[in-house]
Order: structure tokens, then sequence, then C-alpha cells
């Protein structure tokens, strides 16, 4: 059977850089794997302080004539996650403040340039590098990495196999068709068939283009991306690419989210036999965020990205009218996104003083203790391409709330509004349809209701906290699925006439020169 040796490339990676659930799951995902025997290494910008995290550091290698400019890749060891990470070294690219946007909360105007770095820096680590081992498989994840699998195309890299993994589809990575020459991408490759979407640039069409395989991280997220409604306008090429589209649900470190292990908690520590301390970690939440001491209050939390997409527009409605109809209920609220959303919650907080109040901002620790002490999450979205923050609940007893969309739709079992009582026996949240306030509100209500009645809600709970999300099945999958790249001879994806062209003339180049990383024709 064929060994294979995975580069994974993204744009973060808990706990050295993450901004929401693709940290942890590009973490938890090489976690799984190095646990399987199976040799990973990530590659990630060095963002500002990520380098001073890592131990055992050494310069690999200088990377001259990149089209995106000289830089380094330095190696280390993260001692939190036992992984080995390799950084693009770049300050001038990735020394700020922020991850993708500067303190004023707005998109860095070189992303093009920041993250097609990236990408060619993983195209050399592919070709071959004295010091570190090469890969077979290269895993490109979101946008950030879409240009991997073109680039690996371009410089005929047939011998080594990509994967393109989208997180969120939503996110696609666009920019100006004219900034695909400074970027190094090939001619042949800039037209509708290739980069090209809507006369822009698009990263991540890029990668699912000429990725060998892509994958999503749902079943129903899969479905759903191929459709006009979810497909954000790539659903036709994905429809195209529907036998080599996967889906393979992410998962959740067990132990990093054990309430039963967990340092953030301190001495409150409990676990799904025995839940004395999640009282207490509900009385030290609401002290925390200045809410009533009230063991009998139904603390509901939000706690995600304050946008559009994660439905914080329609809670803006619904929860006052939520707080005028349950007297018993109070909301803690932590996340940060939209400017006009952040000051509406927070003016919601100011309007219910004791009973709401809103953390701006993201906080990892406070994360752990917001779900420890709260006995629902409300996490609403419009699309959800699988839905962390739902899982990270359960496993603290804090039963989700969740729209019928993406993962959540495959892991939050309801049975419905208009089952009996007694089916809610088999729930471990609850979920709803649309996006309407008043749709929001109802499964609230729904909610309180069920709170009341305590040996059922016992029930709930202990259903939650007992499933298994880890990712131990995802990457049976993943492991399947790179054995059979790495042992397969066949040139992916039926290429163009471009691609054979242009392949054809890089291999020719390379076995001429001897070189490991050809220039692309």
């Amino acid at each position: 059977m064929a060994t294979t040796r995975t580069l994974i490339v993204a744009g973060e990676a808990f706990p050295l850089a993450k901004t929401g659930g693709l940290g942890d799951a590009i973490t938890g995902m090489a976690r799984a794997l190095a646990q399987a025997d199976m040799p990973v290494a990530i590659l990630l910008p060095a963002y500002r302080g990520v380098r001073a995290r890592l131990q055992e550091i050494r310069v690999v290698a200088p990377l001259h004539n990149l089209p995106t400019g000289d830089a380094r890749l330095l190696a280390g060891r993260c001692p939190q996650s036992g992984l080995d990470f390799l950084l693009l070294e770049n300050d001038a690219l990735y020394d700020r403040a922020g991850i993708y946007l500067d303190e004023a909360g707005r998109e860095y105007a070189d992303s093009a340039l920041r993250y097609a770095a990236l990408a060619h820096a993983a195209v050399r680590v592919a070709g071959g590098l004295p010091g570190i081992v090469t890969p077979n498989i290269v895993h490109a994840h979101d946008w950030h990495a879409g240009l991997v699998p073109l680039l690996m195309r371009a410089y005929g890299l047939h011998d080594t196999r990509s994967v393109m993994t989208i997180h969120n589809l939503a996110f696609q990575g666009r920019f100006p068709m004219e900034c695909a020459a400074s970027l190094g991408i090939p001619e042949p490759y800039r037209g509708s068939d290739g980069a090209e979407a809507w006369g822009q640039l698009n990263f991540l069409k890029a990668g699912i283009r000429y990725a060998d395989r892509v994958t999503t991280v749902s079943h129903t997220y899969a479905r759903e991306i191929m459709t006009p409604a979810f497909g954000c306008g790539l659903d036709e090429l994905l429809r195209r690419r529907a036998g080599d589209l996967l889906p393979i649900p992410n998962g959740i470190d067990n132990i990093l989210w054990n309430p039963a292990r967990d340092p953030h908690l301190g001495a409150l520590r409990f676990s799904v036999s025995d839940l004395s301390n999640k009282a207490r970690c509900k009385a030290a939440l609401q002290h925390e965020f200045g809410l009533a001491v009230d063991a009998g209050a139904t603390l509901m939390s939000m706690g995600s990205r304050l946008t559009e997409q994660k439905m914080a527009d329609v809670a803006v409605q619904a929860l006052p009218e939520a707080l005028e109809r349950h007297p018993n209920l109070q909301i803690a609220i932590l996340g940060q996104g939209d400017h006009q959303l952040e000051d509406a919650l927070r003016a919601l907080a100011q309007r219910y003083p004791g009973r709401c109040a809103a953390h701006i901002g993201y906080d990892e620790p406070a994360a752990h203790r917001l779900h420890a002490g709260s006995d629902i999450l409300l996490h609403a979205s419009r699309f959800e391409p699988f839905g962390l923050t739902p899982l990270y609940a359960m496993r603290y007893g804090a039963l989700p709330i969740g729209s019928r969309v993406g993962g959540m739709a495959d892991t939050i079992e309801d049975p419905g509004p208009r089952a009996p009582l007694s089916a809610m026996a088999s729930a471990n949240g609850l979920l709803f349809d649309g996006d309407s306030p008043a749709a929001m509100g109802e499964a609230i209500a729904r909610a309180v209701h069920l709170r009341e009645h305590a040996m059922l809600w016992r029930i709930m709970q202990r259903n939650a906290m007992s499933a298994d999300f880890g990712w131990r099945s995802a990457i049976g999958l993943y492991a399947s699925l790179y054995r059979s790249l790495a042992g397969a001879d066949f040139r992916s994806a039926a290429p163009a006439r471009a691609d054979r062209a242009l392949g054809a003339a890089a291999l020719r180049a390379r076995r001429r020169s001897g070189s490991a990383m050809p220039a692309p024709v």
C-alpha cells in the first residue's frame, strides 16, 4: 500500500493563527492524521508572532525568484499541538497586526499577493527541497490555498496529487484579472475554463478546477453547493466535477473540547455522569458577563462571527421579543464581525441590563467558559458548511438551536416541533427552517419550554454530551482518498488542451535541466 506524506496548505491553524472554525479544523485534521501514523506538515504564513510559538526552528531554504518576492521557508514544531509546521517568512507580506484584516477591519489590499506567495511556496515544497520530506499529497484548504492545484498543474507536478477542501464556498478570493500575471499565473490558465470567473481572478475556482479531488465538510453541504441557491456562482463547475467531489465531515478535537479535562474551567470541570459543576460554571458565566446570578434562569449564548451568514441581523430583531416573551431568559453574546451588528447587540444589552450582555471580540478561554455555563446555544446560519460550534456546545451540555442547513442538518437530531414531547428523548438539539425573526423566536420558545421538563432536558443533554463527533471516521476516509491518489496512475480532471501542452512543456524543461522545480511555460 502506498505511503502518503501530506502537506496541508492553509491560511490558519490553531493555536498559531485562528479567526474561526477553519483554524480548528486544520489542526484537528492534522493531529488525527499524525495519530494515524500518516506523516503530515502544515504550511502556514509566518504571521506576526507565529515563529516565536514554534520550537526547533530552522531555516529550510531561501525561496528566490518567486513572482511574489523573495522569502524564506522555516521549519519548526508546535509544542501545543505536537505538529510539524513550515512557515513562509516574508515580513513585508505577513508581519502585520491582523491575519486577514487591518486594525480598521478592512481586508488587506494585497491579499492576492499574500496568498499567491503561499501557493508558490507550496509548489516549491511539492517539487522537492533539500532538508524536508517531499509530499506526495498536497491538501489545499479554502481560497487562501486555491492557486496550489493550478500551479502544480502548470509546473507539471503530476507525480504529486492535489486535494482541495471547501470549508466555505462563499469566500472565494476574487481579485482583478489584471493582477494574474504579476502573481505568476500562466496565461493559458487565466481564461473562463481556468481561474477566471465573471471577469475576475478567482482563487477558489482555480482550486476546484485543477485539483485531483475536491472535498467538502458535510454531506448536506455537498448537495447544497451544487445548486444555484447555495453554489455562490460555482455550482455549474461543481456539478461538472461531481464525480470527484467527496463529502468528508469535519470532526472536533475531543481532547481539546472536553469539559472533564478543560483547563479553561479550572476547578469547575464536569462530565456527562456528573453535571454538578455545570451549575457553578453557569453562575461564573453570569458573573463574568454581568448577568443576574440566577440558577433558575435559562441562559442562552451566542458565540460566533456577527455577520449576516450567521443571521446576527435576524437575532437583532428576534432577541428583544424573546426577552419580553420569556422573563426567565438570559442571553450572553461573544463575537465580532459587522460593526453595525456589533453596535445593535451592544444596544440590546444596554436595554436589558442583567439579562443580556454582549462581549465584542473573541477569546479562546472565554469561548470554552461560554459553552460550559450555557443551557442553550443559538447558532443560526443562512448556510453552514459544517458547524463546529454547535458540536462544542453539545460536549459541554449546552443544547444547540441551529438552522436546518449544511452540517447542522447532519449533526443536530431533532424530531421537529410537531413531534410529541416524548420523541425529544432522541434529540440532541433543535432545528428551525428559514431566516425570519419569527422562526428563530419560535425555536427559542421551544427550547425554553423543553428546559422546563427537567428529566427530558437531562436526557437530551446526555445525548448531546455522549455523541462522538471526533475525527476518527473522517480520517479513515481521508486515508483512503490519499492512498488511492498516491497509488493512482492518472492525469487529473481530464485536463484541457492548454493544460496538456503546458504540462508537457514543463516536464520537458524539468528533464532538460534536472531541476526539481522548472518555471512554468
